[in-house]
């Protein structure tokens, strides 16, 4: 019994410094009406999410104004009613930067999985890379709900087959 008293204090003294650890780095999350977030969105291995795939998939999406908050940890977007109608704190985070910079959502469709089809709108560059034994023609595709500066270099043949209207 008295190694079972020791064990019992020893862990107990072991959760008490993790715990001060972790309440260091712990932030309470609060956001007011009128506040501008991002929704975490989980990148999964092997799916295509807003255009990208794997590791380069993005991690939130948005950014979305909050219109109501319900609780303590939960708050409501408008735009995405249709996918949930509230979302924890823990899956937003606050809009640092540019307000300027934010798309309409009006113009995304965003499904029950938390993702959308991005559409290509134009080319805007042609690069052929030379390689030892062939050629490699990219194009420099503007996406639909993207700036110019996050326009992507695409391979030209996978381009002409999912979207043959950008190249007539």
């Amino acid at each position: 019994m008295d190694k079972v008293k020791i064990i019992k204090k020893r862990l107990k003294t072991t959760q008490g410094r993790q715990k001060s650890y972790s309440d260091v780095r712990c932030r309470d999350l609060e956001f007011k009406e009128d506040d501008w977030v991002f929704l975490k969105v989980y990148p999964m291995k092997g799916i295509m999410r807003f255009g990208k795939k794997g590791k380069l998939s993005p991690w939130y999406v948005g950014p979305y104004k909050i219109i109501r908050r319900i609780g303590q940890v939960a708050y409501k977007p408008p735009e995405l009613s249709l996918v949930h109608p509230v979302f924890h704190v823990s899956m937003l985070r606050k809009v640092l930067g540019d307000l300027s910079t934010i798309v309409p959502v009006e113009t995304i469709e965003v499904n029950e999985e938390l993702s959308y089809e991005e559409v290509p709108v134009v080319v805007l560059d042609r690069h052929v890379r030379k390689l030892r034994n062939k050629e490699i023609a990219s194009v420099k595709v503007l996406w639909q709900n993207q700036q110019v500066e996050e326009a992507t270099w695409e391979a030209e043949d996978e381009m002409k087959k999912k979207y043959p209207y950008l190249f007539e």
